[in-house]
């Protein structure tokens, strides 16, 4: 006999967890499926965890939440083949409790956190995978999933099973992943001494740093690099455009292999002990490529929707808002005696375009686009300005004035005043 609840939750990662652990803690009756061995063993980040967005649901989190760092410093690099140029922004206020943003270890927060989703009353079932979605006409009513008595049912399913949401186009809620929508990312995690990992960044305790990169080190494909300070190791990864790496015949191991070789990074993992490598889609169509989110009897959160802000290197933070949103969506509508129709759930796209959600990607809709149509700004640009950067800083007995001279020269060489004024017009409108 099949089992019946009010919400069947699909998936464990960010946007799973806080959609599930938001119903049960409101007293609803949740199943939560994930096809990992646990909670976390699928899932691959960088990771960085925005305070704001758990506090909303756990607001003592930081008392046992298993957190690296907080971070005090963000750094910018924009890299050639030999260098790079970048800058820092370090504050003494983000060294004050509470803590704006943390370096986690996905596999121990994704545990700690799906343990908090089952002492609020829900209950989860790893190493199964949902097959189908059960319909009713155009209504989604359960799940299918790979084990006996394996049709269970709800008055909402919930879809959190990340970009490649094969559930979503089973039953064609979105269309096929466009590859120029979705970027392929590899990460390592190199385990050093805390001591060793303290002393290359100039930081201590449980101080951390983030450097997001840019430039030379994605082969001109659209894409960027990152580095982020644990406690005794350092994570660092690439990620471009699967289109790009079609086109580029590369793969992202031999990007990750040449990016860790780059004589500014090198250093920073020297002697580290690579103990994991990771894999993971990303999607980064931005506002543009959301597909449709709910419908009668289901909502999508999280990477399925195409929640994340590429521009500031933003996911968790939106994969958890959109799952809390979801669930308090959910929860009014219940409270109010509604049913889970596709004109009642349009409530939770309104939430969300209230949020800070909507409000980033539709903010910054042009620029996928634009950075798909001007490869210059992975190429040409970080070449132009190292190569600048290195030309005035060498004192070699020719005046600075004439240095100013060929390096307008180079520039004009490279680009026409006419390509110039337009990038800069292409950037101020994807950031307008």
């Amino acid at each position: 006999m099949s089992e019946t609840f009010d919400a069947i939750v699909v998936g464990a990662g960010p946007s799973g967890n806080s959609a599930a652990y938001t119903l049960a803690k409101a007293g609803l009756k949740v199943l939560q499926i994930e096809r990992g061995e646990y909670p976390g063993s699928k899932n691959v980040q960088g990771a960085i965890l925005y305070s704001d967005a758990l506090e909303r649901m756990i607001p003592d989190f930081r008392d046992e939440a298993p957190l690296e760092r907080h971070i005090i410093e963000q750094q910018m690099w924009v890299l050639d083949d030999e260098s790079y140029v970048g800058s820092t922004y370090r504050s003494a206020a983000f060294n004050r409790e509470p803590y704006n943003r943390y370096t986690i270890i996905r596999a121990q927060f994704d545990k700690w956190f799906s343990k908090k989703v089952q002492e609020a009353g829900a209950l989860i079932i790893c190493e199964t995978t949902v097959t189908d979605l059960i319909m009713d006409g155009n209504r989604v009513i359960g799940v299918r999933a790979d084990r006996e008595g394996g049709e269970i049912y709800a008055d909402i399913v919930i879809l959190a099973d990340g970009v490649n949401s094969l559930l979503a186009r089973k039953a064609g809620f979105h269309a096929e992943l466009d590859p120029a929508n979705v970027a392929l990312a590899v990460k390592e995690i190199h385990f050093l001494p805390q001591e060793t990992v303290e002393a290359r960044f100039n930081i201590s305790g449980e101080e951390g740093v983030v450097i997001e990169m840019a430039g030379k080190i994605t082969q001109g494909m659209m894409g960027t690099g990152f580095l982020y300070t644990n406690k005794e190791s350092i994570t660092l990864g690439v990620g471009c455009m699967l289109s790009d790496f079609k086109k580029q015949k590369t793969t992202p191991y031999q990007l990750l292999e040449e990016m860790k070789a780059h004589p500014a990074i090198a250093p920073l993992i020297a002697g580290g002990e690579m103990k994991e490598y990771a894999a993971h889609l990303i999607p980064e169509g931005g506002y543009k490529a959301i597909p449709k989110i709910f419908g009668d009897g289901w909502l999508m959160v999280g990477d399925a929707s195409m929640f994340v802000n590429a521009v500031h290197r933003e996911g968790s933070n939106l994969a958890m808002t959109s799952g809390r949103l979801a669930a308090e969506t959910v929860i009014e509508l219940k409270a109010n005696g509604k049913y889970m129709t596709e004109s009642n759930l349009a409530l939770y796209r309104e939430k969300l375009d209230d949020s800070f959600v909507m409000k980033d990607l539709k903010k910054y809709k042009e620029l996928p686009s634009i950075m798909h149509k001007n490869p210059q700004f992975f190429t040409t640009y970080p070449e132009l300005v190292n190569g600048a950067a290195h030309h005035m800083l060498t004192v070699d007995g020719v005046d600075k004035k004439t240095k100013e001279r060929e390096i307008r020269g180079s520039f004009m060489k490279k680009r026409s005043l006419f390509g110039l004024m337009g990038d800069a017009f292409k950037m101020w409108r994807a950031f307008e």
